[in-house]
């Protein structure tokens, strides 16, 4: 999934949007502004983050719910409106909700074949610190181009990444932020994505003319990513170097490391590039990966039961730790199967309840329209699409709202503008899909905190690529940096 995701089937022909002519600007932003104030109370005042005990986002995400729909009950909007676009938001977040699952089993199910281990074990001698963090970023842009998903990206090479970093010595927070950097630049330049077709269609345009010209603000983008990953590499104390033959050593004694077992990820890689649907993929994934623990790591499997079966079947739905004699391993191989990917799909859930009661009761529309009403100049009118996406990221909880209303809003405006609407397709893309992962509760942000391990506030400023983007794109407004006009013959047409 690109979530940008390639798992999700977007129809774009269905996106619907909600308009109130009851709801004004101020009564739209009231459950916004009480969502913002629950969470920054809970980050700045409450020790540990737990207001609720463990659910706390989730508990505030339902109460910004419950006061979005007294304020569209007072607006004249019937509970069923509500209860509808509460009911699509669920059913349009099915198939993540069953790839976070799956990435839960294949992290289990790659643990105890010894496919983590082996990528760590082989990683270790390849990537030293002085390099790790850029080649972590075109390693990562070089899968999820060519799978055309920054998730399965995560869900494959950068578990790896971050257990191998983690190893060095390096924070996982720049380990993580590196890899979705990366994972999102290719997401965004390959035409397998689903954003990347999701986004031009929105605003009028072909694929192909989308990507060239995104590409205008997205490679400067990602040389400057690039550049910073490698300063800082430079000025890594390569802590964990010293103690690599250790790790090597320790790793060798607990499990059978076998170049055979690459074998797993790349099959999974190939079924995405071929097209498999991701489930099937992934699922491929965890089936090949158990019967490789049956081949290759027997004495694993014993250790962890007195059942092989059972051994593996714990892995992929609950709690797996594997002993070694390296304190270091024993935090970096073990899983949370199944079990582990709780939190983050409850946490979807909650969002997606949000987000579909703020668009049955028109408030995504109203915020959105008011942004559109500022709009004046060129400049103007980037900016309020960024400030549009942005937001709809925050409240809707969901990249493909943060292109869709943006996208159908703002299409006329950039006509009216003379701007071609390869222009809008690229903001939408620059603001709406890279953002999204750095909202702890959008469905993107969720899944790769989850995936990785490593929290949104970790990663959120090495994640250079994406909070760049938005920067970037505006720069290039303001200084009229190859934005393109529309032609005569565009004009006639449209």
């Amino acid at each position: 999934m690109s979530q940008n995701n390639d798992s999700s089937e977007i129809k774009v022909d269905d996106q619907k949007i909600r308009q109130n002519k009851e709801l004004n600007i101020f009564e739209a932003l009231i459950p916004v502004v009480i969502l913002m104030g629950l969470l920054a109370y809970n980050i700045f005042f409450i020790e540990d983050q737990e207001w609720f005990g463990t659910y706390t986002n989730q508990i505030i995400l339902l109460l910004g719910g419950a006061v979005a729909a007294v304020v569209g009950l007072f607006n004249k909007v019937s509970i069923s409106n509500m209860a509808t676009e509460i009911w699509e938001n669920l059913r349009s977040v099915f198939v993540p909700i069953m790839i976070l699952f799956l990435v839960g089993a294949l992290a289990g199910t790659w643990l105890v074949s010894g496919v983590i281990p082996a990528m760590v074990y082989y990683g270790l001698q390849v990537l030293s610190p002085e390099i790790f963090l850029p080649a972590s970023v075109i390693i990562a842009a070089v899968i999820s181009i060519a799978t055309g998903s920054s998730w399965t990206t995560s869900a494959t090479v950068g578990i790896a990444l971050v257990g191998i970093g983690t190893a060095l010595g390096i924070s996982p927070g720049m380990i993580a932020g590196a890899v979705i950097s990366g994972a999102y630049f290719g997401d965004k330049m390959s035409p397998l994505s689903d954003t990347t077709n999701l986004a031009p269609a929105m605003a009028g345009t072909d694929l192909f003319t989308h990507i060239r010209y995104m590409a205008i603000t997205t490679v400067p983008t990602i040389v400057v990513t690039l550049i910073v990953f490698g300063i800082i590499s430079a000025n890594i104390d390569p802590t964990g170097n010293a103690d690599i033959s250790n790790l090597l050593a320790s790793i060798d004694k607990t499990f059978n490391i076998n170049p055979w077992l690459f074998l797993v990820p790349v099959a999974v890689i190939v079924l995405i590039l071929l097209k498999t649907k991701p489930l099937v993929a992934l699922a491929s994934g965890v089936i090949l990966a158990a019967i490789f623990a049956f081949i290759f790591q027997a004495d694993v499997l014993t250790e962890l039961s007195d059942s092989n079966f059972s051994a593996i079947l714990n892995s992929i739905l609950t709690d797996t730790s594997i002993a070694t004699d390296n304190e270091k391993l024993n935090e970096l191989f073990s899983s949370g199967g199944m079990e582990g990917m709780l939190w983050t799909i409850y946490l979807i859930i909650c969002a997606m309840v949000f987000g579909g009661v703020m668009d049955g009761i028109g408030a995504l529309a109203r915020i959105t329209k008011a942004l559109l009403s500022v709009a004046t100049s060129i400049l103007g009118l980037f900016a309020s699409t960024v400030i549009s996406c942005l937001g709809l990221n925050t409240i809707a909880s969901d990249q493909y709202l943060a292109i869709v209303i943006p996208g159908k809003m703002f299409k006329k405006a950039y006509q009216d503008k003379g701007l071609a609407p390869e222009n809008l397709s690229r903001t939408l893309e620059d603001s709406g899909t890279v953002t999204s992962v750095l909202i702890p509760w959008n469905t993107c942000g969720a899944y790769q905190s989850g995936v990785l391990g490593v929290d949104v506030s970790q990663y959120f400023a090495y994640a250079i690529f994406n909070w760049l983007s938005p920067f970037t794109t505006l720069l290039f407004a303001a200084l009229r940096i190859k934005i393109k006009m529309l032609t005569n013959k565009q004009k006639l047409i449209h």
